[in-house]
């Protein structure tokens, strides 16, 4: 058992660089073979989400700093130095001197000791050249590269302050302009809200908050969220919170507690979950129906089922059934859901702050891919919705390509189906289209697509 949460994080990025795995799959495994306290769990992760987050601005760092004969460094010393030069560039409560010792001791408790002075070395120089510089910004992230000059290309720049690569800066660019592309950098790169939905058949909004501040934790209500809170500061493990065995609440983002809003599910009706896994939107849909009815969530994956089961059993709900298989290959649905939901998979470009290592597994030609995969399976899943009911389409990605390029050629090829944009009473106002896009940085949520398309009776 490990007790030192430095070590972890380096073995959990070492694992990570290596095995080319998701970081939070990785980190879980590490963290339940640790005997980490919870501040030091923290800790943990704090260091593995923010080096992942940070890879390209660190790289550039070292680059620019080492000796050119030791560009090629052993890979785990690039791993030891990302965390220290985190430590010192990203984390302004933990004193230089400390990021630079216990890089160090890494060094040394991983069997590289005559690496000592090259890693001592690189992180002290670059220490001294930031406190010999004349800063000519007041902003944090650019401050980090006052020591050498950046690149004047615009995408290029960015992309290093704030590691991101070239593409994604570009596209926001041409999308948002300089100011809302570096407020959504700067949002992308914050850890993310603890947000919970209250389950209303088993409790209150009142109760959960109240019972939460008891146990000190801070909690604000949700604008425009009936069953929304957000928990701020320290929780420690969600399995230890009030109401979590009984069934009260769970976890998801506001943006993602919309979606089950605007499906609007009635008691009685037959609902499809086209995508269903983990199982958030399914769960809210069997509360908002008051568990009556009857809800179907499918899923390519079958482990991914299996958590979708583990939540709508610990919130003691009856009306789902679960079914595994490729939806392309499924028969038998012909015009039986009453409302289908398809939160199909994408690249999650709108969830960056929650996904550390998103922004380095999608590029355009795999956005190309995705788009696709979602215009297929939005081709199948029409057919399962009877005439007068509604389907949502809804993705966690902001990119044009898997969204409203979908939706416009759908509907260029269906006269049967018609986008109903939400009534007044829902809280999120759609763009002209009838769609609704929420941007991070103006929204304050994830970043999400939703759009209720409605199939004509004749």
């Amino acid at each position: 058992m490990n007790n030192n949460p430095r070590q972890v994080a380096f073995l959990a990025l070492r694992d990570i660089n290596r095995r080319g795995g998701l970081a939070d799959v990785i980190l879980e495994q590490w963290l339940r073979q640790s005997d980490l306290s919870d501040i030091n769990r923290r800790l943990t992760t704090e260091l593995v989400y923010g080096c992942v987050r940070r890879r390209r601005s660190l790289d550039t760092l070292i680059d620019y700093l080492a000796p050119k004969k030791s560009h090629q460094q052993h890979p785990d010393i690039r791993t030891i130095l990302h965390l220290g030069f985190y430590q010192i560039c990203y984390l302004n409560q933990i004193p230089n001197s400390a990021a630079v010792d216990t890089s160090v001791e890494l060094v040394k408790h991983n069997g590289l000791k005559h690496f000592s002075g090259f890693v001592n070395g690189i992180l002290r120089h670059y220490i001294r050249e930031r406190e010999n510089c004349q800063l000519e910004t007041n902003d944090f992230d650019h401050s980090i590269f006052t020591v050498f000059e950046l690149p004047k290309n615009p995408s290029e720049q960015l992309g290093i302050i704030y590691s991101f690569p070239n593409w994604l800066i570009q596209f926001w660019l041409e999308t948002l302009g300089l100011t809302e592309t570096e407020q959504l950098c700067h949002w992308f790169n914050q850890s993310p809200a603890l947000i919970l939905r209250v389950n209303p058949l088993k409790t209150t909004l009142e109760t959960v908050e109240s019972q939460l501040l008891e146990k000190g934790i801070s909690v604000d209500r949700i604008s425009g969220l009936p069953l929304g809170l957000k928990l701020t500061g320290s929780v420690g493990s969600i399995q230890h919170l009030p109401g979590y065995d009984q069934g009260w609440w769970s976890i998801q983002d506001s943006s993602a507690q919309w979606v089950s809003y605007l499906l609007d599910p009635k008691p009685g009706e037959v609902i499809i979950d086209a995508c269903a896994a983990p199982g958030g939107k399914t769960t809210h849909i069997a509360e908002l129906m008051q568990d009556q009815g009857k809800i179907i969530a499918f899923d390519l994956v079958k482990s991914r089922l299996k958590k979708v089961q583990q939540n709508f059993k610990r919130l003691q709900l009856n009306s789902i059934q679960t079914q595994w298989g490729d939806l392309r290959k499924i028969e038998g649905y012909f015009q039986s859901a009453d409302r289908l939901l398809l939160d199909a998979p994408c690249s999650g470009l709108g969830t960056l702050h929650r996904r550390a290592d998103g922004r380095w597994r999608h590029d355009t030609k795999n956005i190309q891919e995705l788009s696709q995969l979602q215009s297929e399976l939005l081709e199948i899943t029409q057919t399962w919705v009877k005439p007068g009911g509604c389907l949502v389409y809804s993705t966690c990605t902001l990119h044009p390509q898997e969204n409203e390029t979908i939706i416009n050629n759908f509907l260029s090829q269906h006269s049967n189906w018609k986008i109903q944009p939400p009534t007044e009473d829902f809280k999120l106002v759609p763009e002209p289209e009838g769609w609704i896009k929420i941007w991070p940085h103006r929204q304050k949520m994830d970043g999400f697509f939703m759009v209720k398309l409605i199939k004509k009776l004749t």
